[in-house]
């Protein structure tokens, strides 16, 4: 039941979220009753809190599926230049409060389930997470995918619908277990199934090369069906369409086991087709080459350029007719942005179907290729590229192999007679076994080039793909990851953007450049305590969230030190607890010394397989048993695991959050340097004071030995030492000698040359540190940001298609 409202909670009703009308409150509550009586076949003597909430999903899926038809009529009949977004992860998260917030009925919904006895925070607690991502990479997808549908452009996101995705983190006894996250089992209300769409896609087989062209032939055929999800802007009407693949065998599958009487079996093999959508692989920064990874790229790839093409060729919407016939002017009506190498399938796939089935010349039909993709690089890291073995193409994809070669020989025959920088550009690396690089096929078949932030991107251009940009430096950009602030600030931070709202209006919520207003009012006592008020209501409520669940007693008052990112040795999570530990100990050295107080956050999940990520986490969740049992301590330094991170708890923790502690890879995967997607991030980053890592400002190939900083820095040969003696798991002494082994003798990413400059910084973080600027960080450094430099905003202000 619903609880009386708060002040605070009624006032919350005039702000950007709208007012909610009396007449729109009676229709939601109308739906609400009408979906639990004929979609659910519940009544209120037996529906369940989940029943509920499906209710309500279904009544706000409603207010879409007018505009979600028309915004597709308006496409096929002005037939614009679409985008198509490839990505293997989309990490959505939930979707009922984000649609309700881009609708502007959050309001009103609030208002009808209130008056039906219920609580809406209540109801959106129980949807699941939409985990079809590992990280940075899916949450991208899923920001851009809200951003081109705000700026009303013609844009799909394509990928797989997995029916297991990222999974549920427990820790039991410091230790990470994992779960399978069955998110589907109760139901996806947001999703329409499209089995009118339902395509093949082939593997194995063979090829022949007759006098009518090039045939595969005798090949596997696996069925992918069209799950289609609504993507709606932000109060402009349009609704876009993100749609995932699920694997169906065919009836057909396996009929000679029919033929000899094995029905049972027959039946249990469909199973190894539907395979290629069960599970999203967990990302460990280390590619593997299994087999069923390719095929789910294949499968993705295969079935999204099918219905390109089908959308291509037909005008009118819903007609299958062909009246385009001339594949020419496909780049001018068709984008295709690779997320990552994991979709660069594409273009071999593409340079196929141009050039076996709508009989292209090889030289035509690689000019649209070329036109029509463009590729954004994700990592740097040598072991996380993908290299797929020649072996498993020519098996699985003997065509795609073939054309691949051609691609490659062509390439080559133009980049002059240095067999050294021939053999680093090729596709194909030779060797014990052949290895087709996917990285440099995306190069080659792409016209644009970008990397996801400026280091990142410098980095690609002067060393990973630096003969490829020597060659061709037009094609490669920069393109700073963005954020969707509808998610990101309206729907996780309302307090915060109604304060803005009140002080410059609502522009900002689609053009982020309007914070420059807020300039204006850096001197205003008045919205200086109205963002201090909203910053530790929500430590407060954050404080209360995690007592609730972690047991532990948390200081409000203290800085909210937060460090989230998969666990990785090149994220830095070791760096974060050498600097925990040396606080602890100055700490303990000095009681009576002042400190500022902390409450160190420490997220992120490791994948299954890889040993050192999970004993990262064992010596965080260890380190903290230590600290936050110690009575010298108190309350002056908490150390947190935030079990099982993902984006609902993202939407949570980012509004109460401090301080992001430094993360400074040597080696950036992506942009992961000091990147964050949260609308406070820019900020802290120059909140925060700044040092670039030591290993950033040197070659790579430099002298590093760790022995030599281990002996001439006390505080790190003190946490060291701790580690080695079982200071911090005195029930097995020798738990994290594995991890003191790899810091002394082959640490790849050099964590003690950046240890003291690290705890510097948080030294100077602590000195600057008070309760204004605390408050006023999220916004001060983005101002000072936008007022050094123009910004182009990632989604602008935009008139959007009446449709």
């Amino acid at each position: 039941m619903a609880a009386p409202r708060s002040d605070s909670e009624k006032r919350k009703q005039i702000s950007v979220r709208g007012i909610a009308g009396l007449g729109d409150v009676a229709e939601v509550r109308k739906s609400f009753n009408r979906h639990l009586h004929f979609t659910l076949v519940k009544d209120r003597n037996v529906a369940t809190p989940r029943d509920y909430f499906f209710a309500l999903a279904h009544a706000v899926r409603d207010h879409l599926v007018g505009r979600w038809i028309r915004t597709q009529q308006y496409y096929y009949e002005r037939d614009p230049k679409r985008i198509y977004y490839l990505s293997l992860e989309f990490y959505m998260g939930r979707t009922l409060q984000n649609t309700m917030v881009n609708l502007g009925m959050q309001n009103v919904c609030d208002e009808a389930i209130y008056q039906l006895g219920l609580d809406l925070e209540e109801l959106e607690e129980i949807e699941e997470d939409a985990g079809l991502g590992n990280g940075g990479l899916g949450r991208l997808a899923a920001c851009f995918l809200d951003s081109m549908a705000t700026l009303g452009l013609a844009a799909y996101g394509y990928g797989i619908r997995y029916e297991f995705g990222i999974f549920n983190q427990k820790i039991l006894d410091g230790w990470q277990v994992e779960e399978a996250d069955d998110w589907l089992r109760y139901g996806n209300p947001w999703e329409k199934a499209r089995p009118e769409y339902m395509l093949p896609v082939h593997f194995y087989g063979r090829v022949e090369h007759t006098a009518e062209g090039v045939k595969w032939i005798d090949t596997q055929v696996v069925l992918a069906m069209p799950y289609d999800t609504p993507v709606p802007g932000y109060k402009n009407n349009t609704v876009n369409t993100m749609r995932l693949w699920s694997a169906k065998a065919p009836n057909d599958f396996n009929l000679q086991e029919f033929n000899v009487g094995d029905y049972i079996e027959a039946v249990l093999d469909r199973n190894l087709a539907e395979n290629i959508s069960r599970v999203l692989y967990p990302n460990d920064n280390f590619f593997e080459g299994k087999e069923l990874r390719l095929k789910q790229e294949y499968f993705v790839v295969a079935a999204t350029l099918q219905d390109i093409i089908r959308r291509f060729k037909s005008s009118n919407f819903g007609s299958r007719d062909p009246v385009r016939t001339c594949f020419e002017t496909f780049p001018d009506k068709v984008a295709i942005q690779l997320n990552d190498t994991h979709p660069a399938l594409s273009i071999p796939e593409l340079m196929r179907i141009l050039v076996d089935v709508e009989k292209m010349e090889w030289e035509k039909a690689w000019e649209v290729t070329k036109r029509t993709c463009a590729y954004t690089n994700h990592t740097v890291l040598p072991e996380a590229l993908e290299r797929w073995p020649v072996t498993m193409f020519e098996k699985l994809l003997p065509r795609h192999l073939e054309i691949i070669y051609t691609i490659n020989q062509r390439h080559l025959d133009v980049r002059g007679s240095d067999l050294d920088r021939l053999r680093r550009m090729s596709v194909i690396e030779e060797g014990d076994c052949k290895r087709i690089n996917m990285a440099h096929l995306c190069v080659i078949g792409s016209h644009a080039v970008n990397g996801v932030a400026r280091i990142h991107s410098e980095i690609v251009k002067n060393s990973v793909f630096k003969d490829f940009y020597e060659m061709e430096p037009e094609k490669f950009q920069n393109k700073t990851n963005g954020i969707t602030p509808r998610r990101w600030l309206l729907l996780c931070n309302p307090g915060l953007a109604g304060v803005i709202a009140e002080k410059i209006g609502e522009d900002f919520v689609t053009d982020l450049s309007q914070l420059k207003k807020l300039l204006d009012f850096v001197d205003d006592e008045v919205f200086i305590r109205d963002v201090a008020k909203v910053k530790q209501e929500n430590k407060l409520k954050f404080s209360a969230y995690l007592e609730e669940t972690y047991k532990v007693k948390i200081n409000p008052s203290s800085m909210f030190d937060v460090h989230v990112k998969r666990i990785h040795e090149y994220k830095r999570q070791l760096l974060n607890c050498l600097h925990i530990i040396t606080l602890y100990n100055r700490m303990r050295k000095d009681p009576s010394k002042s400190f500022v107080p902390r409450t160190v956050m420490i997220g992120g999940k490791a994948a299954p397989g890889y040993y050192m990520a999970k004993m990262i986490i064992k010596l965080i969740t260890s380190i903290g048993d230590v600290i936050n049992n110690d009575p010298y301590i108190g309350d002056r330094l908490k150390v947190i695991f935030l079990e099982n991170y993902r984006v609902s708890f993202a939407e949570k923790g980012k509004t109460a959050k401090g301080v992001d502690s430094l993360k400074l890879p040597p080696l950036p995967a992506g942009g992961s340097v000091n990147r964050d997607r949260s609308p406070a991030a820019p900020a802290q980053r120059e909140a925060t004071p700044r040092t670039e890592p030591a290993t950033a400002c040197t070659s790579l190939l430099c002298r590093y030995n760790a022995r030599e900083y281990y002996e001439r820095i006390p505080e790190l040969r003190q946490a060291i030492d701790q580690l080695s003696s079982g200071f911090f798991s005195p029930k097995d002494p020798g738990c994290f000698r594995d991890v003191v082994n790899m810091l002394m003798n082959h640490d790849r990413f050099k964590v003690f040359a950046d240890y003291q400059a690290y705890m510097e910084c948080q030294g100077r973080v602590d000195h600057n540190i008070d309760s204004k600027r605390e408050a006023l960080s999220p916004l001060l450094g983005l101002l000072a940001k936008l007022n050094r430099r123009t910004v182009t905003s990632p989604v602008l202000s935009v008139a959007a298609p009446s449709v």
